[in-house]
């Protein structure tokens, strides 16, 4: 099927780490070496829909394991007990849509269970808190909410949010852009991020009863951005104290002090240095000491900074170049691999990521498969 090519990129590093080394804390758990892995990919060349694999976080080899057919899903997102996998179907139409599958974390198989429609075009991002599944639409400038019933299908929609206006570049901030839905770390709120509108949107989140989740806009929390950075994705820092947002047209990263569902900024460092404007995805190691994010259309690869444990603000020590178009990239949990999708060049790439230094080495174990966006472990 899909076979694993020990073939280089085609690009070069900038910076090559020293000596690899697993960076798991000492606090950590024991993490098992294999991992189940899930890659969603765009369907408009030869691939089918989603595909998983198995993964060795101690060797960086993968194996294939199975696939099944969907149109663009180009976000995924498994259940906490890798029972279930969601996927979005990214169509500027009425086939944008969230389809649940039943899965089967040993076998790596997919079974799927309904489909419900976004009723907002360009579903990129998918997140869930176990009891709703809450979808991201780039081009409808809207968050779709879907309740999750027993059975792990998706019920209908419970919120449609739309949002209105248009931002600062006429190209690329016409209208709304939503592209990154991310509950906070105490599960009390949900941010969303608006590539348009320069903005991060606060959403209060109620746990009602063990089925029922109240998701509401809290217009008066919204956090804006400088005109014309362009939020895409925001992650939180593993001791729940900071957050970061990468701003795909400005290119920079913004770290914030985070406390009780308010973000306050205390720092913006460029990621882009060549003006891209195609920054993309953003990753914070397990040990909460380095923060990666992406770049592309120009010196297509990884920036990497150093994060202060003191204050959370961050240094840049690194810069990795990947192959064509890194949209999406992945750590193992035992933080010894970084993966990066790299969409354009048709392939995966495992990076080494030594521990010490942060910096990353190409292993050349690339995993071939035809554009793949998305990259997810099932536990």
């Amino acid at each position: 099927m899909w076979t694993i090519l020990a073939t280089l990129c085609g690009m070069g590093a900038l910076l090559a780490g020293s000596a690899p080394g697993v960076s798991q804390h000492p606090s950590q758990p024991e993490q098992t070496p294999e991992l189940t892995m899930l890659v969603g990919t765009y369907t408009s060349g030869t691939s089918q829909g989603i595909y998983s694999f198995r993964f060795n976080q101690e060797t960086g080899s993968a194996t294939s394991l199975s696939e099944t057919p969907i149109g663009n899903p180009s976000y995924l997102v498994p259940s906490a007990d890798g029972r279930y996998v969601y996927a979005v179907s990214e169509w500027g139409n009425e086939r944008a849509s969230v389809t649940a599958f039943a899965f089967n974390k040993e076998k790596g198989t997919f079974r799927k269970l309904n489909t419900q429609p976004t009723n907002g075009a360009d579903p990129c991002f998918l997140t869930t808190n176990g009891k709703v599944v809450v979808a991201a639409n780039y081009s409808g400038g809207s968050v779709s909410v879907f309740p999750i019933n027993r059975e792990g299908t998706l019920a209908s929609l419970s919120l449609l949010q739309p949002f209105e206006g248009r931002g600062f570049d006429p190209q690329r901030q016409e209208k709304p852009h939503l592209h990154c839905v991310t509950f906070s770390p105490d599960g009390h709120y949900l941010f969303a991020d608006d590539l348009g509108m320069d903005r991060i949107y606060r959403f209060d989140v109620t746990v009602t009863n063990q089925t029922q989740t109240s998701i509401v806009w809290n217009n008066s929390a919204t956090e804006m951005l400088e005109p014309g950075s362009g939020p895409r994705h925001l992650t939180f820092a593993p001791n729940g104290k900071q957050a970061y947002l990468i701003n795909e047209l400005s290119g920079t990263v913004v770290a914030f002090n985070y406390a009780n569902g308010r973000l306050q900024p205390i720092q913006t460092i460029a990621a882009d240095t060549v003006q891209a404007k195609g920054s993309a995805d953003i990753h914070i190691s397990p040990d909460g000491a380095f923060l990666y994010a992406s770049n592309r259309l120009k010196a297509d690869g990884i920036a990497i900074f150093k994060i202060n444990p003191t204050d959370g603000k961050l240094t840049k020590v690194g810069y990795q170049l990947t192959g064509i178009h890194p949209r999406n990239f992945i750590l193992t949990p035992n933080g010894k691999f970084l993966l990066v999708a790299c969409r354009d060049s048709q392939l995966i790439q495992v990076f080494n990521r030594d521990s010490q230094t942060g910096l990353l080495t190409d292993t050349r174990q690339n995993i071939q498969i035809d554009k793949p966006v998305c990259i997810k472990w099932v536990k």
